[in-house]
């Protein structure tokens, strides 16, 4: 069965020399103005592309995205502000569109320039005329050390919305992810968009932990073309939601090494702000991490990493709650039945640790996966 696309994009993509065989280069755009929304990373060593992008994104009227893989082009100095800024051109020219209508991306290696002149030949061989948008082409060509494109298409009455991403490691978002965008025909005011966009990216990819580095080059961004006319704007936002936590889940379930994804649901928080300050420090604790990986029914480790906040002084051992799932392992007293129950379930693809602080109805929920020694293989050879 052929999936839902929205009306009006057309994309490209290609491989233009960074990667071996793959395509490394995607472009997608609206046919017909579009209104957008877009948050960055807040990394202190951004690179031009996020720069470039965020200079431009309070306008609201990007209409698409152009994103080069497998080169971060960061901490390349002007020579690669230089570079961000002629490939968003050069692409916006193929497309008929201008510069500023363009979220440029990048992701890989950081510390390399982009080799600039095979882009460049690369871009000229863009067709005037291009077809409809390939979003799974899209998908991949964003990749680098993904196993797999990721991608999820939903319909919201009239309009639909496609997601796609990427991302399996240097992930702890700090405003929205990795790379990820959104295309919809659906029709919303630009300050509403906004407004949507960012509390979803607030519970769906701020929810999100690989491995606790905030990447350089994180971009989140969704583009609405309006062809569909309007929708129904506390649908649209559900909608919305579940995509974007379709591809949070993809993407834990296939951090780099990863053969667990993790959800931690914190319940009986001050408030939410406590609750996911909880769920990420289990999430992120290697101890907890590996102790899963290996089906280890050590609770202790959960406790020990809601224990690291010390400046939680509300938190009360006397009043906290953990399950792994459904079963109880803290406060009562886990008999050998209880573990062997619990090593049976930590030996799932899919973990759920339950933390109630026992406080008040504070509660958040976030997303991470388990740390194997594949992990520390991808990531201690990455750049050669």
């Amino acid at each position: 069965m052929d999936l839902p696309v929205p009306r009006g994009y057309r994309s490209y993509t290609a491989n233009m020399g960074l990667k071996d065989q793959a395509h490394d280069f995607a472009l997608v755009f609206s046919e017909v103005p579009a209104v957008s929304a877009a948050v960055f990373t807040k990394s202190r060593f951004a690179g031009p592309s996020v720069r470039l992008s965020r200079e431009d994104a309070p306008r609201q009227d990007a209409r698409g995205m152009v994103v080069i893989s497998r080169n971060a082009n960061v901490a390349t100095g002007k020579v690669g502000a230089a570079h961000a800024e002629e490939v968003r051109r050069l692409a916006a020219q193929r497309a008929g569109i201008a510069p500023g209508e363009l979220v440029i991306g990048s992701t890989g290696v950081i510390g390399r320039p982009y080799p600039i002149e095979s882009l460049r030949d690369g871009i000229a061989r863009i067709p005037q005329q291009l077809p409809s948008a390939d979003f799974e082409a899209a998908a991949a060509a964003i990749m680098t050390t993904d196993t797999r494109p990721k991608s999820v298409h939903l319909r919201c009455g009239d309009a639909v919305i496609v997601g796609i991403a990427k991302g399996v490691g240097m992930i702890e978002p700090n405003m929205a992810t990795l790379l990820t965008f959104f295309f919809t025909d659906a029709e919303l005011a630009p300050d509403r968009l906004d407004a949507v966009f960012r509390r979803v990216v607030d519970r769906t990819f701020n929810a999100l932990s690989i491995d606790t580095d905030t990447s350089t080059s994180d971009t989140a961004a969704v583009f609405a073309n309006a062809l569909a006319g309007p929708v129904d704007e506390a649908e649209f936002e559900r909608v919305l939601y579940q995509a974007a936590l379709t591809l949070v889940r993809d993407i834990a379930s296939d951090g780099e090494g990863a053969t667990k994804l993790i959800q931690v649901e914190v319940a009986g928080a001050r408030d939410v702000a406590q609750a996911r300050r909880v769920g990420k420090t289990v999430v992120n604790s290697p101890l907890v991490k590996t102790s899963v990986h290996g089906a280890d029914p050590n609770w202790g480790r959960v406790a020990m990493a809601v224990g690291k906040l010390e400046d939680d002084v509300d938190i009360d051992p006397a009043r906290v709650r953990i399950h792994y799932g459904d079963l109880e392992m803290y406060p009562e007293e886990a008999d050998d039945a209880m573990l062997e129950a619990a090593r049976k379930y930590l030996g799932g693809s899919e973990v759920v640790i339950r933390v109630d602080l026992g406080i008040a109805d504070g509660a958040f929920t976030v997303y991470g996966c388990d740390l194997t020694a594949g992990y520390v293989e991808v990531n201690s050879g990455y750049t050669t």
